[in-house]
């Protein structure tokens, strides 16, 4: 995929990996606006380009009182009024066929999330709107058998898609990221990494995901090395109060040394 079909995607010519951050989920315009003002002025500064995330609804839940969004209406205009405001791009998840051309109407990207990947209605729904296609690789997937996801959203008429790994499924309550599936994702479609889910403890006794966020920048730093095209995080200006997947965020506080190094450490690796 030509990264130059994501609308108002800067910092193209800088050769730095790309980024897609934000909060995990839209819990309003507030806190939406604050953390894309601090990533826009950090990835700006550091020449990195810059997509928003926020999910306008969480569909997978462990819990069925667990926080699933704000309303999709709504959270979408957030988002919308996010990427209008700063120039960005943004991307959010969808879940079923109907929220396809909902979502279409007010992000750039439509993101298919991982326990979702093979659903073909989903993908061909989503591929029809003529947005680029971000799929999470299941964590139950193989990379190599993600190119068919891909083949789908490509046969539906629709050429710009891209793949995030997120790790895959290492017992019951444990995420481990096979470093040798980016190259080989990479045959086929842009690859990403998602250095903050990778890092998730799921199926815990008490239905609230767990999480190694201490090990973020050890997960980024190897996609990076291994040549991965962009990044996915989460992060929240206070993860322990975050509404949705606090355990594994990172905190607002600590993006922009991690952008730091991880900037130097791509200049280095892109002079081997």
């Amino acid at each position: 995929m030509n990264l130059h079909n994501i609308p108002q995607l800067k910092n193209l010519d800088s050769g730095n990996f790309f980024l897609l951050a934000g909060p995990c989920a839209i819990e309003g315009e507030d806190m939406a606006m604050r953390i894309a003002e601090k990533v826009v002025k950090l990835t700006d500064a550091l020449k990195i380009p810059y997509v928003f995330k926020g999910s306008f609804k969480k569909a997978n839940r462990s819990r069925l009182d667990s926080f699933t969004g704000i309303g999709d209406e709504k959270a979408l205009q957030i988002l919308a009024k996010v990427g209008k405001t700063f120039g960005v791009p943004t991307i959010t998840d969808i879940h079923k066929e109907s929220d396809a051309e909902m979502a279409a109407a007010y992000v750039d990207i439509l993101q298919i999330p991982a326990f979702l990947a093979r659903q073909t209605d989903l993908l061909v729904a989503a591929a029809q709107t003529g947005k680029v296609i971000n799929i999470k690789k299941g964590q139950f997937m193989s990379p190599g058998s993600m190119q068919h996801a891909v083949v789908k959203v490509q046969e539906s008429g629709n050429p710009n898609v891209m793949i995030t790994d997120r790790g895959s499924m290492f017992g019951y309550q444990d995420m481990v990221v096979d470093f040798r599936g980016i190259p080989e994702m990479q045959k086929f479609a842009t690859t990403v990494l998602d250095i903050t889910h990778s890092l998730q403890q799921p199926n815990q006794s008490s239905g609230v995901t767990g999480g190694k966020p201490e090990l973020i920048e050890t997960i980024a730093r190897a996609g990076i090395a291994v040549g991965v095209d962009g990044l996915f995080l989460e992060t929240h200006f206070d993860p322990s109060i975050a509404k949705s997947d606090g355990a594994n965020m990172l905190k607002l506080d600590y993006l922009e040394n991690l952008l730091r190094h991880l900037v130097a450490l791509r200049q280095v690796i892109k002079g081997f």
